[in-house]
């Protein structure tokens, strides 16, 4: 079952509280998404620990472990 955006969306704020986020549905389908991250939490991290950390927030979606599931995700991630 394709993931929600509001359910994307509600995973990264558990994890990212004081984040600001946005979730683009790229293809109108509901399962290609791009993730737009802005989080205090990324000060000081590469980008590959950036998405890495989002990866963890997601808990499951990408890797098939979740019953919701995402086709794909593209992230763009910064600090504030």
């Amino acid at each position: 079952m394709a993931m929600q955006a509001q359910a994307i969306q509600a995973l990264l704020l558990a994890s990212f509280p004081e984040a600001e986020v946005e979730i683009i549905d790229l293809a109108g389908d509901g399962n290609h998404y791009k993730a737009v991250i802005v989080s205090a939490q990324f000060e000081g991290k590469s980008r590959v620990a950036q998405h890495q950390m989002v990866y963890a927030a997601l808990k499951g979606a990408m890797d098939g472990t979740n019953d919701a599931q995402l086709h794909a995700l593209a992230l763009e991630t910064r600090a504030t």
